[in-house]
């Protein structure tokens, strides 16, 4: 339990006690059950300090990514993210991914409707600008941990009316008969911005990895085009090489 603070001069050092108290607490699991911190009136009582006192600590350790706060819910305990090594030969969706590795993949619906594609999306599924396509825009979470955003857009013939599309995105279109076959993926560096950053539970300038995917059928139809934002911290995307055929490899010691 933390000293009663007595002057202004003590605060400081008070402060860094208090907050080394809660990460004691935190990694001993006392607030694993729950995520959230008790209220302000409970910690401070709990600790002995004033409720400045508490502010001051909690504000630091959300800046070092202990904590994190959310404007109207509380103050939560920011865990670990899952970390993934993917590799890039493969083709699967999320929700299998996270299930190869024994996570428990879900996801937070932000948009979700028929609509008419955007000059990008029509180009990307070469349809038309009249073609309706479902546009799915999706928190991914792994443990209940955000791991990407995603904005997936499939042209509604795929899909049917896409009443069934839950979880898994892939699962719909395999149930469709329309499960994609090969994609091409395209990455580069980011930093996120404020709004990414929010969904993400990261510091707004983060690094992140944007990724865009067109997934085709054995036809070579395009059935969908998806636009993800992953964070860089839960990634690790491993790409396999070897030599184009014909080539002969030289011998030992030779230039690389």
């Amino acid at each position: 339990m933390a000293a009663r603070e007595s002057n202004g001069a003590a605060r400081a050092p008070l402060v860094a006690s208090v907050g080394e108290t809660l990460k004691r607490q935190i990694a001993s699991g006392r607030f694993a059950n729950v995520d959230v911190l008790p209220g302000e009136r409970e910690l401070s009582q709990l600790l002995e300090v004033s409720r400045t006192t508490l502010r001051r600590a909690i504000a630091d350790l959300v800046q070092e990514g202990v904590l994190t706060h959310r404007h109207g819910a509380g103050t939560f305990v920011k865990r670990s993210p899952p970390h993934v090594r993917q590799p890039l030969s493969r083709l699967t969706s999320f929700t299998e991914d996270m299930r190869l590795r024994g996570f428990a993949a879900s996801s937070r619906v932000i948009e979700r409707g028929a609509f008419l594609p955007t000059s990008e999306e029509s180009m990307m599924l070469d349809i038309a600008l009249s073609e309706t396509v479902l546009r799915l825009f999706r928190l991914r979470l792994a443990d209940g941990v955000p791991m990407a955003i995603e904005r997936a857009a499939v042209p509604m013939r795929f899909l049917g009316e896409g009443e069934e599309i839950g979880d898994s995105l892939y699962a719909a279109l395999e149930a469709a008969g329309c499960r994609p076959v090969r994609a091409v993926q395209r990455l580069r560096a980011v930093m996120v911005n404020a709004a990414e950053a929010a969904l993400l539970e990261v510091a707004e300038g983060s690094p992140g990895l944007d990724i865009h995917r067109i997934a085709y059928l054995a036809d070579g139809r395009r059935v969908e085009f998806t636009r993800s934002i992953y964070r860089s911290d839960t990634y690790d995307f491993v790409a396999e090489l070897s030599l184009p055929p014909g080539a002969r490899p030289r011998g030992e010691g030779a230039d690389r």
